[in-house]
Protein backbone atom coordinates (compact mmCIF):
# COMPACT_ATOMS: atom_id res chain seq x y z
CA UNK A 1 0.00 0.00 0.00
CA UNK A 2 1.18 3.32 -1.12
CA UNK A 3 1.16 6.28 0.94
CA UNK A 4 1.24 10.22 0.56
CA UNK A 5 3.62 12.14 2.16
CA UNK A 6 2.32 14.31 4.82
CA UNK A 7 2.32 18.12 4.70
CA UNK A 8 4.67 19.00 7.91
CA UNK A 9 2.40 21.85 8.60
CA UNK A 10 -0.44 19.37 8.67
CA UNK A 11 -1.32 19.00 12.72
CA UNK A 12 -1.60 15.36 14.21
CA UNK A 13 -5.29 15.92 14.80
CA UNK A 14 -6.20 17.36 11.67
CA UNK A 15 -4.62 13.67 9.92
CA UNK A 16 -6.68 11.80 12.46
CA UNK A 17 -10.04 13.52 11.31
CA UNK A 18 -9.31 13.50 7.51
CA UNK A 19 -8.37 9.81 8.60
CA UNK A 20 -11.57 8.69 10.63
CA UNK A 21 -13.72 8.47 8.22
CA UNK A 22 -12.17 5.55 6.08
CA UNK A 23 -11.66 3.58 9.35
CA UNK A 24 -12.67 -0.40 8.60
CA UNK A 25 -12.10 -1.14 12.00
CA UNK A 26 -12.23 1.11 15.05
CA UNK A 27 -11.82 0.18 18.68
CA UNK A 28 -13.12 3.02 20.83
CA UNK A 29 -16.46 4.95 21.26
CA UNK A 30 -19.53 4.72 19.32
CA UNK A 31 -20.40 3.89 15.71
CA UNK A 32 -18.77 6.04 13.31
CA UNK A 33 -21.43 5.66 10.41
CA UNK A 34 -21.09 7.65 7.10
CA UNK A 35 -23.99 10.73 7.48
CA UNK A 36 -25.89 9.36 4.90
CA UNK A 37 -26.46 6.33 6.39
CA UNK A 38 -27.09 7.83 9.82
CA UNK A 39 -29.90 9.65 8.36
CA UNK A 40 -31.51 7.00 6.59
CA UNK A 41 -31.53 4.97 10.33
CA UNK A 42 -33.68 8.18 12.03
CA UNK A 43 -35.76 8.26 9.22
CA UNK A 44 -36.59 4.00 10.70
CA UNK A 45 -36.49 5.41 14.26
CA UNK A 46 -39.17 8.19 13.22
CA UNK A 47 -41.41 5.41 12.17
CA UNK A 48 -40.74 3.89 15.59
CA UNK A 49 -42.29 7.04 17.37
CA UNK A 50 -45.54 8.14 18.12
CA UNK A 51 -46.50 10.43 16.21
CA UNK A 52 -44.55 10.10 13.22
CA UNK A 53 -46.18 12.24 10.83
CA UNK A 54 -45.69 15.34 13.19
CA UNK A 55 -43.28 17.55 13.22
CA UNK A 56 -42.69 20.16 16.79
CA UNK A 57 -42.66 23.74 15.69
CA UNK A 58 -40.55 25.53 18.38
CA UNK A 59 -39.69 22.84 20.37
CA UNK A 60 -43.89 22.21 20.98
CA UNK A 61 -45.37 18.72 19.73
CA UNK A 62 -44.31 15.46 18.00
CA UNK A 63 -41.23 13.75 18.92
CA UNK A 64 -39.44 16.54 20.90
CA UNK A 65 -42.47 16.18 23.17
CA UNK A 66 -42.12 12.57 23.55
CA UNK A 67 -38.65 12.88 24.30
CA UNK A 68 -39.12 15.27 27.10
CA UNK A 69 -41.95 12.79 28.49
CA UNK A 70 -39.90 9.87 28.27
CA UNK A 71 -36.66 11.72 30.20
CA UNK A 72 -39.30 13.33 32.76
CA UNK A 73 -40.46 9.61 33.86
CA UNK A 74 -36.74 8.10 33.57
CA UNK A 75 -35.79 10.77 35.86
CA UNK A 76 -38.27 10.70 38.52
CA UNK A 77 -38.80 14.38 37.74
CA UNK A 78 -42.48 16.62 37.16
CA UNK A 79 -40.96 18.07 33.85
CA UNK A 80 -38.47 18.12 31.18
CA UNK A 81 -37.31 20.34 28.20
CA UNK A 82 -35.07 19.52 25.31
CA UNK A 83 -32.61 22.48 24.80
CA UNK A 84 -29.83 22.62 21.08
CA UNK A 85 -26.97 21.98 23.81
CA UNK A 86 -25.85 21.14 27.45
CA UNK A 87 -24.19 24.41 27.59
CA UNK A 88 -27.24 26.06 27.02
CA UNK A 89 -29.54 23.95 29.04
CA UNK A 90 -27.20 24.34 32.43
CA UNK A 91 -26.75 28.00 31.89
CA UNK A 92 -30.62 28.33 31.73
CA UNK A 93 -30.92 26.24 35.04
CA UNK A 94 -28.06 27.84 37.18
CA UNK A 95 -29.56 31.33 36.01
CA UNK A 96 -33.07 30.85 37.13
CA UNK A 97 -31.99 29.41 40.48
CA UNK A 98 -29.46 32.51 40.66
CA UNK A 99 -32.16 34.85 40.06
CA UNK A 100 -34.48 33.29 42.61
CA UNK A 101 -31.79 33.23 45.47
CA UNK A 102 -30.64 36.66 44.81
CA UNK A 103 -27.19 35.42 44.38
CA UNK A 104 -24.77 34.99 41.31
CA UNK A 105 -22.22 32.94 43.43
CA UNK A 106 -22.56 29.08 42.23
CA UNK A 107 -20.38 26.54 43.79
CA UNK A 108 -18.64 24.13 41.26
CA UNK A 109 -15.98 21.98 40.96
CA UNK A 110 -12.29 23.64 39.44
CA UNK A 111 -12.51 20.75 37.03
CA UNK A 112 -16.14 21.46 35.55
CA UNK A 113 -16.97 22.10 32.26
CA UNK A 114 -18.30 25.23 32.55
CA UNK A 115 -15.12 26.66 33.61
CA UNK A 116 -12.90 24.64 30.70
CA UNK A 117 -14.61 24.41 27.55
CA UNK A 118 -17.63 27.42 28.08
CA UNK A 119 -15.08 30.36 26.75
CA UNK A 120 -16.02 32.20 30.14
CA UNK A 121 -19.73 32.09 28.77
CA UNK A 122 -21.54 31.84 32.49
CA UNK A 123 -19.71 34.37 33.42
CA UNK A 124 -20.37 36.93 30.19
CA UNK A 125 -23.68 36.17 29.78
CA UNK A 126 -25.15 35.38 32.95
CA UNK A 127 -22.81 37.23 35.94
CA UNK A 128 -21.85 33.90 37.78
CA UNK A 129 -19.54 34.05 40.01
CA UNK A 130 -17.68 30.64 40.97
CA UNK A 131 -16.59 29.15 44.25
CA UNK A 132 -14.56 26.19 43.91
CA UNK A 133 -15.77 23.29 45.61
CA UNK A 134 -12.63 21.33 44.78
CA UNK A 135 -9.26 21.66 43.21
CA UNK A 136 -7.45 19.19 40.89
CA UNK A 137 -8.38 15.49 40.17
CA UNK A 138 -11.58 15.28 43.43
CA UNK A 139 -14.61 14.73 43.71
CA UNK A 140 -16.69 17.57 45.72
CA UNK A 141 -17.96 15.90 49.21
CA UNK A 142 -20.18 17.27 51.96
CA UNK A 143 -17.44 18.54 53.86
CA UNK A 144 -16.05 20.58 50.22
CA UNK A 145 -19.50 22.25 50.14
CA UNK A 146 -19.31 23.49 54.33
CA UNK A 147 -16.26 25.18 53.23
CA UNK A 148 -17.60 27.62 51.17
CA UNK A 149 -19.55 30.34 53.47
CA UNK A 150 -22.36 33.18 52.06
CA UNK A 151 -24.97 32.45 50.18
CA UNK A 152 -25.11 30.12 47.09
CA UNK A 153 -27.42 30.81 43.88
CA UNK A 154 -26.34 26.93 43.59
CA UNK A 155 -24.63 23.81 43.21
CA UNK A 156 -23.31 21.95 40.57
CA UNK A 157 -22.49 18.47 40.78
CA UNK A 158 -21.05 17.02 38.15
CA UNK A 159 -21.73 12.91 37.44
CA UNK A 160 -19.27 11.67 36.55
CA UNK A 161 -16.10 14.80 36.85
CA UNK A 162 -14.68 14.19 33.32
CA UNK A 163 -11.60 16.27 33.54
CA UNK A 164 -10.54 13.77 37.00
CA UNK A 165 -10.99 10.58 34.69
CA UNK A 166 -14.96 10.33 35.09
CA UNK A 167 -14.37 9.85 38.65
CA UNK A 168 -17.68 9.09 40.80
CA UNK A 169 -18.52 9.34 44.25
CA UNK A 170 -19.58 6.74 46.30
CA UNK A 171 -23.59 6.55 46.87
CA UNK A 172 -23.01 7.73 50.33
CA UNK A 173 -21.07 10.49 49.33
CA UNK A 174 -23.64 11.80 46.83
CA UNK A 175 -26.91 11.01 49.33
CA UNK A 176 -24.69 13.00 51.99
CA UNK A 177 -23.67 16.03 50.08
CA UNK A 178 -27.25 16.17 48.52
CA UNK A 179 -28.83 16.38 52.48
CA UNK A 180 -25.95 19.06 52.85
CA UNK A 181 -27.34 21.03 50.15
CA UNK A 182 -30.80 20.63 51.13
CA UNK A 183 -29.85 21.47 55.19
CA UNK A 184 -28.30 24.85 53.63
CA UNK A 185 -31.59 25.46 51.59
CA UNK A 186 -29.29 25.78 48.52
CA UNK A 187 -30.37 23.99 45.01
CA UNK A 188 -28.64 20.78 43.89
CA UNK A 189 -28.04 21.01 40.35
CA UNK A 190 -26.76 17.53 38.40
CA UNK A 191 -24.34 18.04 35.43
CA UNK A 192 -25.03 14.49 34.05
CA UNK A 193 -23.85 15.22 30.48
CA UNK A 194 -22.82 11.03 31.29
CA UNK A 195 -25.84 10.29 34.21
CA UNK A 196 -26.54 6.99 31.55
CA UNK A 197 -23.01 5.46 32.00
CA UNK A 198 -22.72 6.42 35.68
CA UNK A 199 -25.82 4.41 37.22
CA UNK A 200 -24.08 1.06 37.18
CA UNK A 201 -21.27 1.52 39.50
CA UNK A 202 -23.60 4.19 41.77
CA UNK A 203 -25.76 0.74 41.89
CA UNK A 204 -29.04 2.94 41.98
CA UNK A 205 -31.35 3.52 38.76
CA UNK A 206 -31.60 7.08 37.39
CA UNK A 207 -34.78 8.59 39.31
CA UNK A 208 -33.30 7.66 42.36
CA UNK A 209 -29.84 9.08 41.29
CA UNK A 210 -32.10 12.63 40.25
CA UNK A 211 -34.23 12.41 43.17
CA UNK A 212 -30.89 13.85 44.97
CA UNK A 213 -30.76 16.98 43.03
CA UNK A 214 -33.53 19.81 42.57
CA UNK A 215 -32.31 19.38 38.95
CA UNK A 216 -30.57 17.34 35.90
CA UNK A 217 -29.08 17.54 33.05
CA UNK A 218 -28.62 15.15 30.55
CA UNK A 219 -27.06 14.43 27.37
CA UNK A 220 -27.55 12.50 24.23
CA UNK A 221 -24.72 12.56 21.62
CA UNK A 222 -21.93 11.10 24.05
CA UNK A 223 -22.99 7.33 25.60
CA UNK A 224 -26.61 7.32 23.94
CA UNK A 225 -24.88 8.02 20.40
CA UNK A 226 -27.48 11.01 19.14
CA UNK A 227 -26.28 13.75 17.19
CA UNK A 228 -26.95 16.42 19.38
CA UNK A 229 -28.91 17.97 22.22
CA UNK A 230 -29.90 17.90 26.16
CA UNK A 231 -33.06 17.70 28.03
CA UNK A 232 -33.59 19.63 31.28
CA UNK A 233 -35.45 18.26 34.00
CA UNK A 234 -37.25 19.49 37.48
CA UNK A 235 -40.09 21.37 39.21
CA UNK A 236 -42.14 22.46 36.48
CA UNK A 237 -41.79 25.95 37.28
CA UNK A 238 -37.98 26.33 36.91
CA UNK A 239 -37.83 24.35 33.37
CA UNK A 240 -40.77 26.58 32.43
CA UNK A 241 -38.95 30.17 33.34
CA UNK A 242 -35.40 27.70 32.44
CA UNK A 243 -37.21 27.59 28.44
CA UNK A 244 -37.40 30.95 28.27
CA UNK A 245 -33.35 31.79 28.51
CA UNK A 246 -33.89 28.89 26.15
CA UNK A 247 -35.78 31.85 23.87
CA UNK A 248 -33.48 34.48 25.05
CA UNK A 249 -30.13 32.79 23.78
CA UNK A 250 -31.12 31.70 20.92
CA UNK A 251 -31.70 27.56 21.39
CA UNK A 252 -35.87 27.61 20.34
CA UNK A 253 -34.98 26.14 17.21
CA UNK A 254 -37.83 25.84 13.92
CA UNK A 255 -37.78 22.42 15.05
CA UNK A 256 -35.62 20.13 17.38
CA UNK A 257 -36.62 16.64 15.67
CA UNK A 258 -33.61 15.26 14.22
CA UNK A 259 -32.18 15.59 17.54
CA UNK A 260 -34.86 14.07 19.37
CA UNK A 261 -35.61 11.10 17.00
CA UNK A 262 -31.58 10.63 17.37
CA UNK A 263 -31.74 10.92 21.52
CA UNK A 264 -35.19 8.59 21.40
CA UNK A 265 -32.96 5.47 19.43
CA UNK A 266 -29.86 6.35 21.58
CA UNK A 267 -32.41 5.53 25.10
CA UNK A 268 -33.79 2.74 23.14
CA UNK A 269 -30.63 0.72 21.45
CA UNK A 270 -27.78 2.47 24.33
CA UNK A 271 -29.12 2.80 27.40
CA UNK A 272 -29.92 -0.73 28.35
CA UNK A 273 -26.52 -1.57 27.41
CA UNK A 274 -24.66 0.95 29.68
CA UNK A 275 -24.20 -1.60 32.36
CA UNK A 276 -22.08 -4.26 29.69
CA UNK A 277 -19.81 -0.78 28.35
CA UNK A 278 -18.77 -0.47 32.00
CA UNK A 279 -18.61 -4.31 32.82
CA UNK A 280 -16.34 -3.78 29.68
CA UNK A 281 -14.16 -1.15 31.04
CA UNK A 282 -13.69 -2.85 33.66
CA UNK A 283 -12.38 -5.83 32.22
CA UNK A 284 -10.32 -3.97 30.02
CA UNK A 285 -8.69 -1.66 32.69
CA UNK A 286 -7.38 -4.97 34.81
CA UNK A 287 -5.96 -6.44 31.62
CA UNK A 288 -4.23 -3.60 31.02
CA UNK A 289 -2.50 -3.04 34.45
CA UNK A 290 -1.80 -6.86 34.20
CA UNK A 291 0.18 -6.32 31.55
CA UNK A 292 2.01 -3.26 32.47
CA UNK A 293 0.15 -0.51 30.96
CA UNK A 294 -0.94 2.31 33.29
CA UNK A 295 -4.89 3.14 33.69
CA UNK A 296 -6.77 5.39 36.18
CA UNK A 297 -8.59 4.56 37.98
CA UNK A 298 -7.70 0.90 38.30
CA UNK A 299 -11.46 0.07 38.41
CA UNK A 300 -13.33 2.62 36.02
CA UNK A 301 -16.22 4.23 37.39
CA UNK A 302 -17.94 4.59 33.70
CA UNK A 303 -17.54 3.03 30.69
CA UNK A 304 -14.59 5.44 30.35
CA UNK A 305 -10.98 5.64 32.24
CA UNK A 306 -7.63 7.19 31.03
CA UNK A 307 -4.87 5.51 29.58
CA UNK A 308 -1.12 6.23 29.81
CA UNK A 309 2.06 5.89 27.71
CA UNK A 310 5.52 6.22 28.68
CA UNK A 311 6.00 8.19 25.20
CA UNK A 312 5.65 11.83 24.32
CA UNK A 313 2.59 13.15 22.56
CA UNK A 314 4.35 13.51 19.52
CA UNK A 315 5.51 10.09 19.23
CA UNK A 316 2.39 8.20 20.72
CA UNK A 317 0.12 10.20 18.70
CA UNK A 318 1.95 9.90 15.37
CA UNK A 319 1.75 6.12 15.80
CA UNK A 320 -1.70 5.98 16.22
CA UNK A 321 -2.29 8.23 13.52
CA UNK A 322 0.25 6.46 11.32
CA UNK A 323 -1.79 3.13 11.91
CA UNK A 324 -5.08 4.74 10.89
CA UNK A 325 -3.70 6.06 7.45
CA UNK A 326 -1.85 2.96 6.77
CA UNK A 327 -4.40 0.11 8.10
CA UNK A 328 -7.52 2.03 8.77
CA UNK A 329 -7.71 0.75 11.90
CA UNK A 330 -8.37 3.17 15.00
CA UNK A 331 -7.00 1.84 18.33
CA UNK A 332 -7.29 5.70 20.47
CA UNK A 333 -8.58 9.08 20.17
CA UNK A 334 -6.24 11.78 20.50
CA UNK A 335 -3.35 12.22 22.92
CA UNK A 336 -2.37 15.17 25.39
CA UNK A 337 0.63 15.44 27.66
CA UNK A 338 0.72 14.11 31.24
CA UNK A 339 2.05 15.33 34.20
CA UNK A 340 5.18 13.43 34.23
CA UNK A 341 7.26 14.74 31.58
CA UNK A 342 7.53 12.89 28.31
CA UNK A 343 4.67 10.87 29.09
CA UNK A 344 0.96 11.24 28.16
CA UNK A 345 -2.41 10.18 28.26
CA UNK A 346 -5.28 9.43 26.62
CA UNK A 347 -9.36 9.01 27.39
CA UNK A 348 -10.72 5.56 26.42
CA UNK A 349 -14.04 4.90 25.99
CA UNK A 350 -16.24 1.87 25.42
CA UNK A 351 -19.12 1.80 23.56
CA UNK A 352 -20.71 -0.19 20.71
CA UNK A 353 -18.01 -0.08 18.66
CA UNK A 354 -15.65 -1.77 21.72
CA UNK A 355 -18.11 -4.58 22.28
CA UNK A 356 -17.50 -6.23 18.66
CA UNK A 357 -13.67 -6.72 19.61
CA UNK A 358 -12.85 -9.92 21.81
CA UNK A 359 -11.06 -8.57 24.86
CA UNK A 360 -7.43 -10.44 24.70
CA UNK A 361 -7.58 -9.32 21.14
CA UNK A 362 -8.12 -5.78 22.25
CA UNK A 363 -5.64 -5.42 24.80
CA UNK A 364 -3.10 -7.06 22.75
CA UNK A 365 -3.37 -4.03 19.89
CA UNK A 366 -3.31 -1.89 23.07
CA UNK A 367 -0.03 -3.26 24.56
CA UNK A 368 1.40 -3.51 21.28
CA UNK A 369 0.61 0.49 20.43
CA UNK A 370 1.59 1.32 23.41
CA UNK A 371 4.92 -0.78 24.46
CA UNK A 372 6.61 -1.14 20.95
Amino acid sequence: MTTTPQDPETSLADRMRAAVPRMRRRLPGGVADAPAQVLRQLADELERSAEPERWDRYGNGGPVEQLEQQVAELLGKPAAAMFPSGIMAQQAALRVWSDRAGSRRVAIPELSHLLHHELDGPRLLHDLRYEWLTTGPAVPTADDLAAIAGPLGAVLFELPLREAAFLLPSWDELVAFSTACRDRGVPLHLDGARLWESTPALGHDLAEVAALADTVYVSFYKGLGGLAGAVLAGPGDVVAEATQWRKRLGGTLYTLLPYAVSALRGLRTELPRMGDYHTRACEFAEKLSARGVQVHPLVPHTNAFRLYAGQPVDQIFERVVALMEREQLMLTGGWAPAELPGSSWTEFVVGPETMGWDPDEAVDALVGLLRP
